[in-house]
């Protein structure tokens, strides 16, 4: 019983994201940007959703991960000829190596996880408004460290001449890397111990668990994920600091607000479902033909209507969309299964 559940629980998201990869190879190769933009989403929302998620802990920063995991990805990845006119005062290191797309994209997870360890080393002990105060605060501190210390970076300047490689099957398997990861460690004996911690700290320390310990490793690995949708992020487009800061850090938590922030299923849906009216907006603030004439709407209505639909979603459904459960089988579908798992 618990096996059939464990692979509904998996595939039905998994399943989302190859849909989503699928519907991007049909479309026109604009629209191709904006299904690739949404598996990119994916793996950052499910980032967020391995700590948010499971801790109960509300954290502005995670967009952090993404950042560095993006420049660590973009500066190694850049042809050494192209850096001096990027970015001419460069660290020598920086500036003489350049790896591949996949050793970037192991880069970034790598350089997310750490940055994370790091701050949250001192951070994991606060909760409530504390914490989200905190990562907040680490936000901020990392926006203007990557957008003004020219020594690691291009600073002011926009990150081009990285390889576009993140195409349709690449920003695919990342997704799937991430919510493969977000499930396993949700069945893990260490996901179940801080879903514990959310749900009464107390009783779990009077138990023996580590509030501090758990909190630690979710932040860990929530840090990588981010840091690998990054990476997919800069090989996708071309970023500067501003890309990565304020308006990623209110829509990716939209996503995960309207979802349904306690299950991997809801993160997905809310990513896509999100992603999907966003794109629609973006257009629509250019002008785009629908039935009936042109739609031209102001420029920033997109979060407008995003923050509106995050607001009406918590006043009528505050567990979001998915009521914060995984998807559930169809009777008929479960009678089979369980049928099936017997013999």
């Amino acid at each position: 019983m618990r096996r059939v559940l464990a692979v509904a629980e998996l595939l039905a998201p998994a399943l989302l994201v190859v849909a989503v990869a699928l519907v991007g190879t049909v479309v026109s190769t604009s629209t191709e940007t904006y299904v690739v933009t949404t598996l990119v989403n994916v793996a950052i929302v499910v980032a967020l959703y391995v700590f948010i998620g499971n801790s109960g802990v509300l954290s502005f920063g995670h967009v952090s991960f993404v950042a560095v995991g993006a420049w660590a990805a973009g500066i190694l990845s850049m042809p050494v000829a192209e850096k001096p006119a990027i970015m001419p005062n460069l660290a020598g290191f920086l500036r003489d190596t350049t790896v591949g797309n996949v050793p970037s994209l192991a880069i970034a997870a790598g350089v997310g996880a750490a940055y994370a360890v790091l701050v949250g080393l001192p951070l994991m002990r606060l909760s409530g408004l504390a914490a989200g105060i905190a990562t907040f605060g680490v936000l901020e501190i990392t926006h203007n460290v990557l957008r003004y210390w020219e020594k690691i970076g291009p600073g002011l300047n926009t990150f081009s001449a990285v390889p576009e490689t993140t195409g349709l099957l690449q920003a695919a398997v990342g997704a799937l890397i991430a919510v493969a990861a977000a499930f396993l460690y949700q069945r893990s004996r260490y996901g179940r111990m801080l879903r514990a911690t959310r749900e009464d700290a107390a009783a779990a320390r009077a138990v023996g668990v580590s509030v501090y310990g758990q909190r630690l490793v979710a932040f860990a690995l929530s840090g990588a994920l981010a840091g690998l949708a990054g990476g997919l992020y800069v090989h996708l487009l071309p970023l500067n600091t501003e890309s990565l800061y304020l308006d990623l850090t209110f829509i990716t938590l939209a996503m995960l607000v309207i979802g349904g922030a306690t299950s991997l299923w809801g993160a997905v849906v809310g990513a896509v479902a999100v992603s999907a009216v966003d794109s629609f907006l973006a257009e629509a603030e250019n002008g785009v033909h629908v039935p009936g004439g042109t739609l031209d709407l102001p420029a920033g209505t997109r979060i407008v209507v995003v923050g509106a639909l995050m607001a009406l979603v918590l006043i009528l459904r505050p567990s979001g969309l998915t009521g914060g459960r995984e998807i559930p089988l169809p009777r008929a579908a479960m009678r089979g299964l369980l049928t099936k798992f017997a013999r």
